[in-house]
């Protein structure tokens, strides 16, 4: 055990699992005042410090991070040990610290959800608008792709993230999950580029029917909730299909391929990656990214690329000044990494079932968001198998976040 004597009378006792740096410690305790020379702080204020939104959206990774999460979530990052300062400082020497710490929860709460769901359907509505009017879809993903990587190799040159030592099994390790995440992006950005895409998020929700049943496959059990669960996800979606405006089957089989490819990453991710640990969920991300890039670029050439100059002199027509359709462009890239950046570090500051109950409503707001803005036509029934689709997602969430919890609390 090391321990850290800030205060004569009060010890802090770490265990060596989970080394914590002065830095992280004072962003982490700052509301308890007395752990950090009060007397200090009674002569001089205290100079702001920027990083404590843990980076959002600029996404600076958080200081105190924990690898187990990684096995439920493949690039997340748990909340384990955010209760490790906590249960260091002894509530009853601040008794006004308690009244000031649930306002400053709420209000990092309320910023983690807005960042995630604002870069979602900011993504969303701006991928859109660039398939329109240049439906290339396999050169729009690469370019996404290209955003997130240009974004981590500055995070990690400015020493704003650390960056992860990098080996020849790190790299073998990530080729699986990296082929796996090309095909659940690539898929994705062709359903947008055929169908609404409200009906492409409500395909996409049917991604734990994929899940529990490949699991199964590979030997996992799940409880009869978990399978009642994904019934209404299966009706819902199907309902919605068959009731759809814009239904087209390239559309459907794009969405369902990238719930199928997104499943296998998390999958391969479990297994492959079990042994870097020390890695956290966002540097995993950067260099997925970086890898799929290589996987998808060349392909994107030999499929669409003859068509690339002639579809951009149709866009730059139909958008009238260039630089509307250059924004477009940047503005998809940057948010479809960034809201994934979001989502992982999310994980870091609300439990999984918070999490799980977020996921399912930011899917619904960008629904609800796309259809405004691009003024979709809905119909009851495609409406109603929306909401059961949906609803059965949030249960199934329920379900394996309440599974996981109790998994923890066993061990």
């Amino acid at each position: 055990m090391l321990t850290l004597n800030l205060i004569s009378s009060s010890p802090v006792t770490f265990s060596k699992s989970n080394p914590i740096n002065a830095s992280s410690l004072f962003i982490r305790t700052q509301n308890h005042k007395y752990l950090i020379s009060p007397s200090s702080l009674l002569n001089k204020p205290t100079s702001p410090n920027f990083t404590k939104i843990h980076g959002y959206p600029l996404g600076l990774t958080p200081l105190i991070q924990d690898s187990s999460a990684k096995n439920e979530y493949p690039f997340g990052i748990s909340s384990k040990n955010r209760s490790l300062i906590a249960k260091a400082a002894p509530a009853e020497s601040n008794p006004e610290g308690d009244g000031e710490t649930k306002p400053n929860k709420t209000l990092k709460l309320a910023l983690v959800f807005g960042f995630w769901y604002f870069q979602n359907i900011v993504f969303n509505i701006y991928n859109k608008k660039v398939l329109n009017v240049f439906p290339f879809p396999w050169l729009l993903a690469s370019f996404q792709l290209f955003a997130g990587s240009v974004w981590m190799l500055v995070l990690w040159s400015l020493k704003l993230q650390p960056c992860p030592k990098i080996t020849k099994p790190f790299i073998v390790a990530l080729l699986g999950p990296a082929l796996f995440h090309t095909i659940g992006h690539i898929s994705a950005c062709v359903s947008f580029s055929k169908v609404a895409v409200s009906f492409t998020h409500v395909i996409k929700s049917a991604e734990p029917v994929f899940s529990v049943i490949f699991s199964s496959f590979l030997g996992d059990t799940y409880p009869l909730k978990v399978w009642l669960s994904i019934l209404p996800i299966v009706f819902g979606c199907s309902l919605a299909a068959v009731t759809e405006v814009s239904f087209n089957f390239g559309g459907l089989w794009g969405a369902m391929i990238s719930n199928v490819g997104f499943v296998l990453r998390n999958i391969f991710s479990k297994k492959s990656l079990q042994n870097f640990k020390e890695v956290d969920g966002l540097n995993l991300y950067g260099w997925i990214s970086i890898i799929s890039l290589f996987y998808l670029f060349p392909v994107a050439i030999f499929v669409e690329g003859s068509q690339w100059i002639p579809g951009y002199y149709k866009a730059i027509e139909a958008v009238a000044k260039p630089s509307t359709f250059y924004i477009w462009v940047l503005l998809s890239g940057i948010f479809y990494h960034l809201y994934n950046q979001s989502s992982y570090q999310a994980l870091d500051d609300i439990s999984p079932l918070t999490f799980s109950v977020g996921n399912t409503m930011k899917r619904v707001v960008v629904i609800v968001a796309t259809v405004l803005v691009f003024r979709n036509p809905v119909r009851p029934l495609n409406a109603l198998g929306s909401a059961i689709a949906i609803l059965g997602t949030f249960l199934y969430s329920q379900a394996t976040a309440k599974k996981k919890v109790e998994g923890e609390k066993k061990s």
